[in-house]
């Protein structure tokens, strides 16, 4: 098993296939001055790795204080209640993906497809609309609706001292009606990625991309699903 690894100034792999455990989608981690945020929370039952990812880089998980939730499957989000009952951290997500993330309706997180029972929790601040910025820690945090793979996705971007960095997680898919999927909207999506020239992209399961790699690996999947 791989170690935590710093991507740039500010952003660390926490959690991750090579990370964790194979089920879970990556983990990042920002360095938010005041608290640390980490974007997403892989499948559930490899927490306490995660923990001791996040501890060998000097940092104490007990300074996550917000967990963004980019979109409501299972291998994102099923850590979430562990966190949010071990250190009380804030949960963040789009409104569109609220009725999984809060139990309402278990078959859109796609548990299911790993064997494993969610426990859901409360989203403590529902993002709404096409866009949104919030300051976590010292740093500004910019929320994009990026509906596609599922209603309620969202992608999140933050500008370093390396430039912009963008948290795109899954923008390869899957694609499914059930799930509420829609290849038109994130056709949009992507477009919306694109215009944001992002220096660094961290994906949920295909990893890190730097400079023309970027827009090269959106632009693929683009031209797949044409």
């Amino acid at each position: 098993m791989s170690k935590a690894k710093s991507i740039c100034d500010r952003v660390y792999a926490v959690g991750g296939s090579s990370l964790s455990v194979p089920e879970d989608a990556f983990v990042y981690l920002v360095d938010a001055g005041s608290e640390l945020v980490l974007v997403d929370s892989g499948v559930g039952y490899s927490a306490s790795r995660i923990e001791g990812n996040i501890r060998s880089l000097g940092f104490e998980p007990s300074r996550v204080w917000h967990i963004i939730a980019t979109h409501c499957h299972i291998d994102h989000i099923g850590g979430l209640f562990t966190w949010k009952e071990r250190y009380g951290s804030k949960i963040i997500a789009h409104e569109l993906d609220r009725a999984a993330i809060e139990g309402e309706n278990n078959a859109l997180t796609a548990a299911s497809m790993y064997g494993v029972d969610y426990k859901p929790v409360k989203v403590d601040n529902l993002l709404a609309g096409q866009a949104q910025e919030l300051t976590l820690g010292d740093m500004k945090f910019n929320f994009l609706h990026t509906p596609g793979h599922t209603p309620g996705s969202i992608c999140v971007y933050i500008d370093t001292r390396d430039g912009r960095v963008l948290f795109g997680q899954d923008i390869h898919g899957p694609f499914s009606p059930d799930w509420g999927s829609d290849l038109n909207m994130w056709r949009d999506s992507m477009q919306k990625l694109l215009a944001l020239r992002a220096d660094v992209l961290c994906e949920g399961h295909a990893g890190v991309y730097r400079g023309d790699k970027v827009s090269k690996y959106i632009e693929s999947y683009l031209n797949r699903y044409s």
